[in-house]
């Protein structure tokens, strides 16, 4: 059996490298590692193939920037010319980004099947690109394979097959859980003193967070008027940070950081008191870790993070987040459990499932 595995981001990688150590152990399987290049920065995606112990990709588009359109045109051009060169007997995709969705829709047109990791879920925000590029997936894909029950259930009600549908856990928790041993304190840490339980952790990257700059403003302010001193941890993304320094936001206990390693970044969330995020991913991350979470989102994918998990949605208003800082102060948090088969097993399982199918 052949299979094209495509990967294009950061998040991408972390949970196709489940898919990948579960085929090493596999030998009729081959595969083809694809790397888009949706995410380019060569210093973060070397560190990132060392830290999560992947080959190197068989091909890499080095796609680049651009805007939506053009990166999906750029990705679908040069998969077509990969299937036209070598077609495989299944294209799997994993996630919600431009490469996922760009190449399901080439693959389809090129008559070769399309399986999709971490189909079902739905935000119901068609602001986002993701929830557009998770609509799109769903609409041509021959094997669903979800991370909780709730999202097969919601595939069987808009007409999919059960015999197409998979609960198999969640990918991104195979990676978390296989290289959880391995985390490491980043080199920051001693230098600023950090400890157990001893600070916060901050993410940002959605542009209705970032790109607006008062509000960007407002909620650094929030959250260092109300972290009661502790130092607030900023992992950052160099456009950001540019940005930032044009804003009047004090940081004497604002650290900005450059973006970090796996398992460097990991190893901070770990032993963070709690995490403010605008990510699905790290909502996931911090359920299994059983580090408070506040996203700072009207709405989630991810909804058993929620119901589960340790994650708290406290809405995208600036003004939410001193009363939910003050809750965290003070030792009101949530005690979350972990879902069902976020068990470090998924990847075996969808392995299994696709060999039953070929």
């Amino acid at each position: 059996m052949k299979i094209d595995l495509i990967a294009g981001t950061r998040p991408n990688f972390v949970k196709i490298a489940a898919i990948i150590h579960a085929i090493d152990s596999e030998r009729s399987i081959k595969y083809r590692l694809i790397h888009t290049g949706q995410h380019y920065d060569d210093a973060l995606s070397g560190s990132l193939f060392k830290d999560l112990e992947l080959p190197e990709p068989d091909i890499n588009f080095g796609i680049g920037s651009g805007s939506q359109a053009e990166q999906t045109a750029a990705i679908m051009l040069a998969y077509e010319k990969a299937l036209r060169e070598e077609k495989p007997d299944l294209c799997l995709v994993v996630g919600d980004v431009t490469s996922s969705m760009a190449c399901a829709i080439t693959a389809k047109k090129m008559q070769v099947k399309v399986a999709h990791v971490e189909a079902g879920i739905r935000s119901g925000d068609w602001s986002m690109p993701e929830e557009v590029n998770r609509i799109i997936i769903d609409s041509i894909t021959d094997y669903f394979f979800t991370t909780t029950q709730r999202a097969k259930e919601f595939l069987l009600q808009i007409g999919k097959k059960q015999e197409q549908l998979f609960f198999v856990g969640n990918t991104m928790i195979d990676t978390l859980l296989r290289f959880k041993p391995k985390f490491k304190k980043p080199d920051f840490w001693d230098k600023l003193n950090l400890g157990e339980k001893s600070y916060l952790v901050l993410t940002l990257h959605r542009p209705a967070n970032v790109d607006e700059l008062k509000k960007l403003a407002q909620i650094l302010n929030e959250i260092i008027q109300n972290s009661n001193e502790l130092p607030v941890i900023f992992p950052i993304h160099p456009r950001t940070k540019k940005v930032l320094s044009t804003l009047k936001v004090p940081t004497q206990r604002l650290h900005l950081i450059d973006a970090l390693g796996y398992l460097e970044f990991n190893y901070l969330v770990q032993h963070a008191k709690a995490v403010l995020t605008d990510s699905g991913g790290i909502t996931e991350e911090t359920t299994v870790l059983g580090v408070p979470c506040l996203t700072l989102r009207n709405n989630t994918e991810r909804p058993e993070t929620i119901e589960q998990g340790t994650n708290e949605l406290i809405g995208a208003n600036p003004a939410n987040i001193a009363p939910a800082l003050k809750n965290l102060i003070n030792g009101i948090t949530k005690q979350g459990s972990i879902p069902k088969y976020w068990d470090g097993k998924t990847g075996r399982r969808i392995i299994e499932i696709l060999l039953q199918k070929s």
